[in-house]
Formats: C-alpha cells, sequence, structure tokens
C-alpha cells in the first residue's frame, strides 16, 4: 500500500494540475532589444523579468510559474506584428505585455482587438494605442496628457511667454505630441512662435534651429527619444539658442548617452512617470530590488514594465481565484481583460485605475540640475 501511495504521488507531480504547476502560464513580451530604441525595450525587459521573479519566488499563480516569451520588434511595426502572431498561433500565450514605442503599438493593439485577446503596453503614450478594442490597456500616461502637460508648466511654473517646437513629423508619437502641447499653449496664452520638423533619418538640424533662434523662444519643446533630444539639444546650443528646454518621456535616459556632453541639458524639464528619489516605501523597495538585481537606477521604462506585469499579473491571480483555468482561450481572455478593466493597485508609478483603458495618474516632471536628475514637481 505504501509502494501505490508513492507512485501515486510521483505520478501526480509529473501529470501536474495547477496545485504542481505542471504547465506554466506563458505571457507574451514584444520589445526592441536591438535597434535605435533598444535601451528602452531592454529597460522595460528588465521591469517586466524583475516581477515575474517577485511572481514565481511567491509560488507563482495558484502554483503555476510565469514564463515570459520575448520577442525583439527591433521598434519596426512589420516586426512587432510578427512577434505577436507568433506568440498567438506557435505560443498561445495567455497574455501578453508591449510593445513599447507607440508606432510598433498600433498594429498589434489592432490585431490583439481581432482576436480578443489580453495586452498591455508600459510605455506607448499615442492615443490610438488603446482605441480598437477593450483588450487593450497601457501602463503610461497618454500623448495628450502629458503634452499639456509641459505647455501648462511652460506657461504657469516657468512663466514663458514664446514657446518653440521641433519635431519628428514622420513619427506618430513626436507629432501627437506637437499637437498636444500646441493647443493647450494656446489656452495657456503661451505664444508658440516657430513650429519645425523633421524626418527619422535626419542628423542635422541646424537649418530649422536657425530659423528658432530668431524667434528668441523663452522655452524650447523637443517631443523626442533621448537620442535624438541629445542632438537637437547640442545643435540648438550651438546656434545660441539660450531657451529651457522641455521634453517628455522619451527624454528619460538621456544623462546615461556614452561620451554625451551632458552640460547642454542643464536645465531640461521634462515629463515622466516616477522619480527613483520618490521616499514612498512602493518606489524604494522596488528600487532596492532593481538595483540588487540589475546594478543600477531604474529609470520610468523599468518601471513601467515592472507596473505592466503587476497590472496583468494581478487580473490573473484574480480571474483564477474566480475558477477560471488561465491559457490561450476564449474564457480566460475574456476573464483577464474584465480584471483588467476594473483595476485598483498603488503601482510604483502611482495609485492606477482605469478609464477607457487608459489610466488615471500624476505626471512627474524631472529637471535636470548639475549634471543629475532631479524632482521638480507633480503635476
Amino acid at each position: 500500500m505504501r509502494k501505490i501511495l508513492t507512485l501515486l504521488v510521483v505520478l501526480s507531480l509529473c501529470w501536474g494540475g495547477s496545485a504542481f504547476g505542471a504547465e506554466p502560464i506563458k505571457i507574451g513580451l514584444i520589445a526592441p532589444l536591438t535597434g535605435g530604441v533598444a535601451m528602452y525595450g531592454n529597460l522595460l525587459k528588465n521591469g517586466v523579468e524583475l516581477y515575474t521573479k517577485v511572481v514565481n519566488g511567491a509560488g507563482g499563480i495558484n502554483g503555476r510559474k510565469i514564463e515570459l516569451v520575448p520577442y525583439d520588434d527591433k521598434g519596426d511595426p512589420t516586426e512587432a506584428l510578427n512577434a505577436y502572431n507568433k506568440l498567438v498561433t506557435a505560443d498561445e500565450v495567455a497574455a501578453f505585455i508591449g510593445p513599447v514605442t507607440s508606432s510598433p503599438t498600433f498594429g498589434v493593439a489592432e490585431a490583439s482587438a481581432g482576436d480578443n485577446i489580453p495586452g498591455i503596453t508600459g510605455t506607448a503614450t499615442h492615443p490610438d494605442v488603446t482605441s480598437y478594442g477593450k483588450n487593450y490597456f497601457r501602463a503610461c500616461f497618454e500623448d495628450p496628457f502629458q503634452g499639456g502637460t509641459m505647455a501648462r508648466f511652460a506657461a504657469e511654473k516657468l512663466r514663458a511667454k514664446k514657446a518653440a517646437v521641433i519635431y519628428n513629423v514622420s513619427d506618430a508619437y513626436s507629432t501627437g505630441l506637437y499637437h498636444a502641447f500646441s493647443a493647450s499653449a494656446a489656452e495657456a496664452k503661451l505664444e508658440v512662435v516657430a513650429a519645425e520638423s523633421y524626418t527619422t533619418d535626419d542628423v542635422d538640424f541646424n537649418a530649422q534651429l536657425t530659423r528658432i533662434a530668431a524667434f528668441a523662444p523663452d522655452v524650447l519643446f523637443i517631443p523626442d527619444y533621448y537620442n535624438r533630444v541629445y542632438l537637437i539639444s547640442s545643435q540648438a546650443r550651438k546656434a545660441g539658442i539660450t531657451a529651457t528646454l522641455l521634453g517628455v518621456d522619451g527624454a528619460d535616459g538621456i544623462l546615461e548617452i556614452e561620451g554625451a556632453d551632458i552640460s547642454v541639458f542643464e536645465g531640461l524639464h521634462f515629463a515622466n512617470h516616477y522619480f527613483s528619489g520618490d521616499p514612498s516605501p512602493r518606489v524604494q523597495d522596488f528600487r532596492k530590488n532593481y538595483e540588487a538585481n540589475y546594478g543600477s537606477t531604474p529609470n520610468a521604462l523599468a518601471a513601467l514594465g515592472y507596473d505592466a506585469a503587476f497590472i496583468l499579473f494581478e487580473a490573473i491571480k484574480k480571474a483564477a481565484a474566480d475558477g477560471v483555468e488561465i491559457g490561450a482561450t476564449p474564457e480566460s481572455y475574456q476573464a483577464i481583460i474584465d480584471k483588467m478593466a476594473a483595476t485598483d493597485l498603488d503601482a510604483v508609478t502611482g495609485h492606477m485605475t482605469f478609464k477607457n483603458n487608459n489610466p488615471v495618474k500624476e505626471v512627474s516632471i524631472i529637471k535636470i540640475e548639475k549634471g543629475a536628475y532631479t524632482f521638480a514637481i507633480k503635476y
């Protein structure tokens, strides 16, 4: 009898069931791990992996471990859609996180709406990415919110009267931010005296900056990612522009550019999702855990990756607690979506609830002062 009981225990361990974690819960991850915005993708991936490690270290969800299935989209929309299709057809994930930047997210969000598969982007801020269906969420604030906030901040806190903008006309993220900034500037009595554009492949902005310099703006708004903000900031200073530089969440990480002359960033204010120096226990616990695992201070990309995983995994836990078998099934998909929509959590980047799949939260404005990130204001 003892031998029979032992055999039954061994067989149960082999065959599984959720109590023994026989089958992991597969979660897709789409991010640019190589290419021009690889820093964003890898930092977000770190945050997702860190929270996955937290969950798995605590026994997983109903005894089932989370298994991340990552794909590199290289920051390219076609690569991102190909990755999504592999996750759905070959990997049979229960849900997915990503993409990271806005342009690759559109096609993925639209496709996932058709399949009704739960997804969440940590960082894609363009308003359209959550417009395709009720299945797709974001952990970050939207572009109109941060773009408008920076215009109001410039007028109300910096007392600026004249603003100039230089933006990427071939990028939805940059263009959307420009329009949001301009609309809010008009309401705040901040005159946009010059608006110059460029394309993704441009590296010489002297013609545009020379025209901007002639207007002597009080602030120069550069709604783009950190690498291009660096190029434009450097050339702006050489063109004689002394305006206070304004940026958005894409500027996060700018001080980490290897070999950069960080003096050109002095006084730059940019919108962000959190500040690593926030004394709240939740932020400091996250920072301590991140630094122990990766040896560096986490920026907003890592924090948003962590929060995206937190939101998704909490929804999965609640769906599983209701008796739903988590997997690649319509029942599981819908249960996770319903729980995500009802999110009410204290996350690293702030208290998180959803309205139309977009979080309701504050903006942290960061200032570069004496070569370091400092906290300016929550707005």
